[in-house]
């Protein structure tokens, strides 16, 4: 066995693609990328590891629900999020409001300030998001981490957020107007969301919350994320047994799904062989998770397949030769059909990735 620098670069290295997408865009104040000294970095990447793979830690949502074109279809989202005034309103700068007399003056705020915005619009002139974690997280923690992710992530732009703790889950609905202070407009890519939940579990974790933002690929999952109308419909009891979410399928998902599991395989590899008893331990959630995720029990029936024609191919090349060898020259003839028993055995799923204990 072995530990040391060896076993941090490959955690570094792999660990990096797990939980730091290569496209990922970092701001100044947002999570650094791993680019310090091995031993910091590995530190960090077996942090993540254990909350995931060990601890199975809380993952945060962060969606965009969608946004008004204009300001009729504004207003009537800060109508629905504040329960028109009942709830209590706070602004970028930190100022709460309440009631309908505020809600209506922050509404005209919004559409004077900066470009005038119009009753109705042909481009999304704000956007709705969602912040959400599990059932029995504090609500007001969920508040404040909002509040931190609101400040570094929307940064010049006007925005606003309500909480709301009257259902399963709490959550922050926040409204973000499009066009920043200087005029630059926001348009969240896929990049930004995970970014955005990354900073979403860093400000929990600030606050003693456990939280993680790993990707679907790093978890297996193999689900759509639901539409806003069907987590709706999902907390009410409201949907009916046919609304199911679809399983995702694809080109992209299987690159995506099959690179993630490779990295675990390679994580795995490396502390299996490390001195420290943390370590290896380790290895072992991670092949517990790695074996009960939704993407690795969809692609074990084709492993064992493949094991299988594997298995009988490696038979056949050992049979074949021997069986030449002993029926001489003529035996071995290209015209003569050869025809050898291929030993029966049992055949055990094996991942791709190497994933086996």
């Amino acid at each position: 066995m072995t530990t040391g620098p060896s076993i941090d670069g490959v955690l570094v290295e792999w660990g990096e693609r797990l939980f730091y997408p290569a496209s990922r865009i970092v701001k100044p104040e947002a999570t650094p990328r791993l680019n310090t000294p091995n031993r910091p970095s590995a530190a960090v990447i077996r942090q993540r590891i254990a909350a995931t793979v060990a601890r199975r830690a809380p993952q945060v949502m962060v969606k965009v629900t969608g946004g008004g074109r204009g300001m009729g279809a504004i207003a009537a989202h800060l109508r629905y999020i504040c329960k028109n005034g009942q709830l209590r309103m706070e602004d970028d700068r930190g100022v709460v409001r309440e009631g309908k007399e505020a809600m209506h003056d922050l509404a005209e705020q919004w559409r004077v300030s900066g470009s005038l915005i119009p009753e109705t619009s042909h481009r999304r002139e704000a956007f709705n998001i969602m912040l959400s974690m599990p059932r029995g997280t504090d609500g007001q923690t969920v508040l404040k981490a909002a509040r931190g992710f609101a400040r570094r992530e929307l940064r010049d732009h006007h925005y606003v957020m309500v909480l709301h703790e009257h259902q399963a889950n709490p959550h922050v609905h926040l409204s973000v107007k499009a066009e920043s202070i200087d005029g630059k407009r926001l348009n969240p890519r896929k990049t930004d969301l995970h970014r955005w939940r990354e900073t979403f579990a860093e400000q929990l974790r600030g606050y003693g919350v456990e939280a993680e933002a790993t990707r679907q690929a790093s978890r297996g999952a193999n689900r759509r994320d639901e539409r806003i109308w069907q987590l709706k419909a999902r907390q009410q009891g409201r949907l009916i047994q046919g609304d199911e979410q679809q399983v995702k399928s694809g080109a992209n998902y299987e690159h995506s799904h099959s690179g993630a599991f490779q990295a675990w395989a390679h994580i795995k590899k490396a502390l299996q062989a490390s001195d420290v008893p943390e370590d290896r331990e380790l290895a072992k959630h991670i092949v517990r998770f790695v074996s009960e995720s939704a993407y690795f029990k969809e692609v074990a029936p084709r492993l064992q397949r493949e094991a299988a024609r594997t298995d009988k191919q490696r038979s056949a090349e050992r049979v074949l030769p021997n069986a030449a060898d002993g029926m001489g020259r003529e035996a071995a003839r290209p015209d003569k059909q050869l025809s050898a028993p291929v030993p029966s055995r049992e055949v055990k799923a094996r991942s791709s990735v190497d994933m086996e204990r």
